[in-house]
């Protein structure tokens, strides 16, 4: 909660978090979550489904660019409406970098990086920074990133976003090589911390996993369980995300 001062009064509004996942499955295992069954909330370039006063769910679309655009939408609504929000987390499935984050597990991203932004070189890959452009990095904030995990035993690491899926164990390598201390991989991370960031609001990214990073094989992919991860997840992330402020970072 956050507590605010009106006409000599103290009174506390609820901290509002924006969850943007890329489908509606993704965002539908973050809704069963919570008791609230919701409802449709439709707005110039995104359609929001509002679970209580905390939470609103997003279905972004797939890939950074569409992620970062209907976020983008959904936080010059609330700015508009006077009511931002304090939070944008990125939530779904990903896959995970064998060891550190087998499938089933949860990653809470103490980094989300833009793994593909960049030139390939006769000398390698140059991230867009190297280049003098833009950022390839955003960090959630680090108390945050320890509560949850502390509250959901996911592990803390870096998680990557690429615009292409890893189909090769050469690809997953060269990105454990750039990035040894990746965890996993998915596609929407980077855009949503963007659009967050050019509204000045703190992100979060948490994923489940539900399959190996490296060659495409789609046996050993557990997309359900994947999801039901993530209701867990968001299960207990209720009392972290809803006490959190910005203050704490």
């Amino acid at each position: 909660m956050v507590v605010q001062a009106e006409e000599g009064r103290l009174t506390t509004s609820p901290v509002r978090v924006l969850v943007a996942t890329a489908v509606p499955a993704e965002r539908d295992a973050v809704a069963r979550a919570f008791p609230d069954p919701g409802r449709e909330v439709r707005l110039p370039g995104a359609v929001l489904h509002r679970t209580g006063e905390a939470y609103d769910l997003l279905a972004a679309g797939v890939g950074p660019a569409s992620a970062a655009a209907s976020v983008s939408a959904a936080l010059t609504a609330a700015a508009l409406a006077g009511t931002p929000y304090a939070l944008v987390v990125s939530a779904g499935i990903a896959g995970g970098f064998a060891p550190g984050a087998p499938v089933g597990s949860l990653v809470v991203a103490d980094e989300i990086t833009a793994a593909d932004l960049g030139a390939e070189t006769p000398d390698g890959f140059l991230p867009v920074t190297e280049l003098g452009f833009g950022a390839v990095t955003h960090r959630p904030p680090a108390a945050l990133v320890r509560q949850v995990t502390d509250a959901t035993g996911a592990r803390p690491g870096t998680v990557l976003t690429v615009s292409t899926v890893t189909g090769t164990a050469e690809r997953a390598a060269a990105l454990r090589a750039r990035h040894p201390g990746a965890l996993a991989e998915a596609m929407e991370g980077f855009g949503v911390a963007e659009a967050a960031a050019a509204h000045g609001t703190p992100v979060l990214e948490i994923r489940a996993v539900s399959n190996p990073v490296g060659p495409r094989d789609r046996t050993a992919w557990r997309i359900g369980d994947a999801l039901a991860a993530l209701t867990a997840a968001f299960g207990k992330l209720g009392p972290v995300l809803e006490s959190w402020h910005p203050y704490d970072q």
